[in-house]
């Protein structure tokens, strides 16, 4: 027995030894989270020679974490990032590009939907999405049959009607509002990829270097979306506190319509005490132009990943990109499915809920951003100087152009 327990010894240490231990970071939000602690599971499962830790962090505080952890030889190996930072990532030389004999570049551009391009960077592929958003609006049939909507509004003229029937008090004191404004939610990206364009203008440059809406068609844009509270009262931002203010007051039943992204399609289904509808964008009165705004979060490998761990971060992403964990994502977290093949089934098009979003995916933008942050706030500080400071929608296009086309220059010097 003492000449069998040495030999049972080295080959429990070696079992040990075998298993490699990788890091997922995303950020904090419940649906994604508990997903993909399911995810975890069934990949564990099926690789038992890797575990996954993942760890997740508040979203003001996310962006920070990573870019303080990964430079220092910390963090994950795996990260979730939204697209829009992948410039300043990729440059930082805080992510690898994906290994190209796992993710060959003609593969994933006849896989994915055309709006991944977004996330190719001098030619190569750092990270993949497993889903991809577009905007469209959710509003609470309740209210709608309460307050006399009979019919659903499908152009910007009959929205503006129907949440004037729904709204109720007065700024400051709303008790109810038609529409759920919030610039810094996802009404910065509506204003900029859908009412510019709806105008018969363009963002930007075809390469994306130049700013192009500080023009009457952006001015047009700004007057149209700041006019919803200046001068018809249909709300009012941060109606509840909170970075998802009109999201939660949506689901609080105290809102006739919001204007979001498909991944909210899960946290409504299961907070949502009434009756709830999806409806496409609206167009303009007798225009058929039809845009979106078209985002998503990808994941990629970090420089931290070296030996086993690349091999088990790269199975990993394999997996987080697979059809099936897509499926399990747009049933889950309700975000489409990132694959032309499953976003393009028939039956997923005609769905009620998720129908608006995939219908938007051939019109739909995804900005070139290479500052999110900074872009953005250039975005709601202009609006917000029209909705809180009585500034006028020319001037704040301007403002916002300049400050825009200044990180522009700055990036691509």
């Amino acid at each position: 027995m003492k000449k069998l327990l040495p030999l049972f010894l080295a080959l429990s240490v070696s079992s040990a030894s075998a298993v490699t231990t990788i890091t997922y970071w995303q950020y904090d939000y419940a649906s994604k989270v508990s997903t993909m602690n399911e995810l975890i599971k069934k990949f564990e499962a099926q690789n038992p020679d890797i575990v996954v830790k993942q760890e997740t962090f508040p979203y003001d505080a996310y962006n920070q974490k990573v870019a303080s952890s990964v430079p220092a030889g910390q963090g994950p190996d795996v990260v979730n990032l939204y697209y829009g930072w992948l410039p300043q990532y990729v440059d930082s030389g805080y992510l690898q590009a994906l290994p190209s004999s796992d993710f060959p570049t003609a593969k994933i551009e006849s896989t994915f939907v055309p709006m991944i391009k977004a996330s190719k960077i001098n030619g190569k592929y750092y990270a993949l999405p497993t889903s991809v958003r577009t905007l469209a609006v959710f509003y609470n049939k309740d209210l709608f049959k309460a307050n006399g909507v009979l019919t659903l509004p499908h152009n910007w003229d009959e929205f503006i009607a129907a949440a004037q029937k729904i709204v109720k008090g007065a700024p400051p004191r709303f008790t109810q509002l038609g529409f759920g404004i919030q610039p810094d939610g996802q009404d910065y990206h509506m204003l900029r990829e859908v009412l510019v364009r709806q105008f018969g203008g363009s963002p930007y440059s075809a390469d994306g270097k130049k700013v192009t809406y500080d023009s009457d068609a952006g001015v047009k844009a700004m007057a149209f979306y700041t006019d919803m509270l200046t001068k018809y009262k249909l709300g009012t931002p941060n109606f509840f506190p909170g970075n998802n203010s009109y999201r939660d007051a949506f689901v609080a039943g105290k809102v006739g319509m919001i204007i979001d992204g498909s991944f909210a399609v899960g946290t409504i289904k299961s907070g949502a005490k009434f009756n709830w509808g999806v409806l496409p964008m609206p167009t303009l009165k007798g225009s058929n132009v039809r845009s979106n705004f078209g985002s998503y979060w990808v994941n990629g490998i970090t420089k931290n990943a070296k030996g086993d761990k690349l091999v088990a971060a790269t199975k990993f992403l394999k997996f987080l990109t697979s059809e099936e964990t897509m499926r399990t994502w747009l049933s889950s977290v309700g975000e489409i499915p990132a694959s032309k093949k499953i976003s393009s089934d028939a039956s997923l098009r005609t769905d009620p809920v998720y129908g608006p979003f995939v219908q938007a995916l051939p019109f739909a933008h995804s900005t070139l951003f290479v500052d999110e942050a900074g872009q953005r706030k250039a975005w709601v500080d202009a609006i917000n100087s029209v909705l809180l400071q009585g500034g006028t929608p020319a001037n704040a296009v301007k403002k916002a152009a300049a400050e825009e086309q200044k990180i522009l220059n700055n990036y691509y010097k």
